[in-house]
């Protein structure tokens, strides 16, 4: 398999990356093309919003987290495509100081070990020819990266444009597009970054916006031209086991934040996924052999869940027989109550002791690994797991036992252990991967 592909990257977080990423994906897709969409990095958010603008499930490639087995596994998921989009994180060679599993998270690496060329989204606000020296440095940073040009954002004038592309032309950057600037083209955002996709009020609306947008202002035979790859897949590449074989999972807008790739390796390994919605007041399937509540905004919903009596009734009486398991906002609504903003309690599902708030915010953020004290349904004690961390919950109480030892990636001791009683674990960190053994 050989599908060509680019990744989409930028200086800094900010550019408007994401708004041409969606764009571009669904004018490919409108060019006949069957794209497959990636995002580089521990985003949980970006992922909805690239299959809703390629129909296609985008998955996440990380260098931190992930071995070369597992980026494997995940970018063979592009087969059947006509090309590969990515998505990068941050700016192009922005990750964390240590080595992870395979690299330091960076989404250059990514692009490096696919043989994706990059495109870098410029905001070209307040300069003109000088935007030329900061592509030509993120060019020639890393003489292995290989490189396609720049498409120029928020572009105020014609005469603002001839002046960016002399100074492109001098340094024989190739500009793909120049997109004006343009005020409403801008997605919503909350504390985590993007509204999810569920929660746009007309998702389709927009993205067919970007699409007619970046259709008019970029090149988009000359991107297509651009796509490579060197990518072969490697004969042990495997995409995550389940942590059950019948797996009850919450999923409506407050539990949504569940990578895709461990959705698929569970799909490929023959589990049984049943989806279930606790805003819906539903409870778990009683025959399933494991319950999951992934992260996602439960404190913009707390009140209905408190209230939703039907499913905390089934979630406590599976806990009596069974594994549970929460992720960040699954944890707190495992526990005992949850703060909203406004300071207000609620009743939560009281399978942990553990009180938390959203009105005391501090940004928790980060790559974590964790050796785990006690399982994770099938995961045993004692596995070393890699994920990431990032929400604004204070905890205000907790007792019982630590799930695991956690660190960050520099390797210093995390405070936040998670916490296991009986058959309920859970954590603020987000499972990415199994990690090697030391």
């Amino acid at each position: 398999m050989s599908v060509p592909g680019l990744m989409i990257a930028a200086p800094a977080s900010g550019t408007g990356k994401t708004t041409v990423m969606l764009g571009l994906l669904r004018a490919l897709t409108h060019a006949g093309l069957t794209v497959q969409p990636f995002k580089s990095g521990p985003d949980y958010i970006d992922p909805a919003f690239h299959r809703a603008a390629s129909g296609r499930p985008s998955f996440n490639l990380d260098s931190w987290a992930m071995g070369s087995g597992l980026l494997d596994a995940i970018a063979a998921q592009a087969v059947g495509a006509d090309m590969i989009v990515a998505e990068g994180s941050m700016g192009l060679f922005d990750g964390v100081a240590r080595p992870g599993e395979s690299g330091i998270g960076a989404s250059a690496e990514t692009a490096r070990r696919m043989g994706w060329p990059v495109i870098l989204v410029l905001d070209a606000s307040g300069q003109a020819q000088s935007a030329a020296a900061t592509a030509l440095g993120f060019s020639s940073f890393d003489p292995e990266l290989p490189f396609a040009g720049v498409i120029l954002n928020r572009v105020a004038s014609p005469r603002h444009e001839a002046l960016l592309r002399r100074g492109m032309d001098a340094i024989g950057m190739p500009v793909l597009g120049a997109l004006p600037r343009r005020g409403d083209l801008v997605l919503p955002e909350r504390h985590l970054g993007l509204v999810q996709a569920v929660e746009h009020p007309d998702l389709e609306r927009a993205v067919e916006g970007y699409a007619a947008f970046l259709s008019a202002h970029v090149d988009l035979a000359a991107i297509q031209a651009a796509a490579r790859s060197t990518f072969v897949p490697g004969a042990d590449g495997r995409l995550p086991d389940p942590p059950a074989q019948r797996l009850a999972i919450a999923q409506d807008a407050a539990f949504s934040f569940l990578y895709p790739h461990l959705l698929a390796g569970w799909r490929d390994a023959g589990a049984q996924l049943m989806p279930f919605s606790p805003l819906a007041d539903e409870a778990p399937d009683p025959s399933a052999d494991m319950v999951w509540l992934p992260g996602g905004y439960p404190e913009l919903h707390a009140g209905r869940i408190a209230a939703a009596e039907h499913f905390l009734d089934g979630l406590r009486r599976h806990a009596r027989r069974g594994p549970v398991h929460g992720e960040c906002g699954g944890y707190m609504v495992l526990g005992d109550a949850l703060v909203d903003k406004q300071g207000e309690r609620h009743r939560m599902a009281g399978l942990l002791g553990l009180e938390t708030s959203y009105a005391q915010r501090r940004m928790h953020l980060g790559y974590r690994l964790a050796r785990l004290h006690g399982s994770i349904g099938t995961i045993p004690a004692g596995t070393r797991l890699r994920g990431h961390e990032f929400h604004y919950s204070t905890i205000l109480k907790q007792s019982g036992d630590p799930l695991a030892e956690v660190t960050d990636a520099n390797g210093d001791v995390v405070a936040e252990t998670g916490s296991r009683q009986g058959h309920v674990t859970a954590s603020f960190f987000h499972m990415i991967a199994e990690a090697a053994e030391e």
